[in-house]
């Protein structure tokens, strides 16, 4: 059995502002977002069988429900009768923590859609693969596109100019965020800052005076990630830190690697438990 290979790059929030909630119940967010060179590897490949098979591999394999993203989305390819009675045999090897804010689910779900559009005749509509991604999870359309973006929600976003060049160091604790969790408790709203003036420069200096909204009610349910952020904002040499997504993975930002590399000496040594990594936009 031949498999072809997929890589799902996790992706990073640079910057989350919650505007406000949705008559769907949803919040309504604005977020500048990019990815990173950490990647899920995929491995695909059409089988005999009658049922669609998915195994999970790797360290961060363990807890991933029965009804996982890709499961959804090829429930939803079939009842659409858009993959012609052709079954799936699809191994992940998971790379990206569960719980972290980097969207590994979701990416993976996005990256298998994008390889069925590439690589077999499955044909959908610009209007379909919105209607489609939606049903899995609202940021699943983030990863129909490689680009940064400034993303609004509801499956609309913005691709950016910019290309983000960032060293990176992810520190993740031993406990992860549930997303409903952390936005149920998020009382206080934003007000826009990317719809109003379209002209901005997307700097170091600019980046670095942005938020995610959702580090209070992180901060507030697990006060272990406030006590890290505080801790790591003195590093040498950081431009700024920020938590992705829910949490509860916190990104430092830095300029060169060897600043990256040196802070990860300090972190590893302080915070043994916590799973800690280089990386870089792309």
């Amino acid at each position: 059995m031949k498999f072809h290979k997929i890589r799902s790059y996790a992706k990073i929030n640079l910057s989350l502002g919650v505007l406000g909630k949705l008559k769907s119940r949803f919040h309504k967010i604005e977020s500048i977002v990019s990815f990173i060179d950490l990647h899920d590897e995929i491995f695909i490949s059409e089988h005999k069988k009658d049922k669609h098979k998915i195994i999970f591999l790797g360290k961060f394999s363990k807890g991933i429900q029965k009804n996982n993203t890709i499961l959804k989305l090829l429930k939803i390819l079939d009842l659409k009768k858009k993959l012609n009675n052709k079954k799936y045999f699809i191994k992940v090897k998971k790379n990206i923590p569960q719980k972290s804010g980097m969207g590994g689910g979701s990416m993976n779900a996005s990256s298998i859609l994008k390889y069925l559009l590439t690589n077999t005749k499955l044909k959908l509509s610009s209007k379909e693969i919105v209607k489609i991604t939606r049903k899995i999870g609202s940021d699943v359309i983030i990863g129909m596109q490689k680009s940064p973006s400034i993303f609004f929600g509801n499956s609309n976003f913005k691709h950016l100019k910019n290309k983000f060049s960032y060293e990176l160091l992810i520190i993740k604790p031993h406990f992860g965020c549930s997303t409903k969790d952390i936005y149920k408790n998020v009382k206080n709203y934003s007000k826009t800052i990317f719809k109003k003036k379209k002209n901005k420069k997307f700097d170091r200096l600019f980046l670095s005076n942005l938020k995610n909204d959702l580090e209070n009610s992180a901060f507030k349910k697990y006060p272990k990630l406030e006590r890290m952020k505080s801790f790591m904002q003195n590093l040498n040499k950081i431009l700024f830190i920020r938590m992705t997504g829910s949490g509860s993975a916190l990104v430092c930002y830095f300029g060169s690697k060897n600043a990256a590399k040196n802070a990860q000496k300090i972190l590893k040594k302080k915070y043994k438990k916590s799973w800690c990594i280089l990386s870089k936009t792309i």
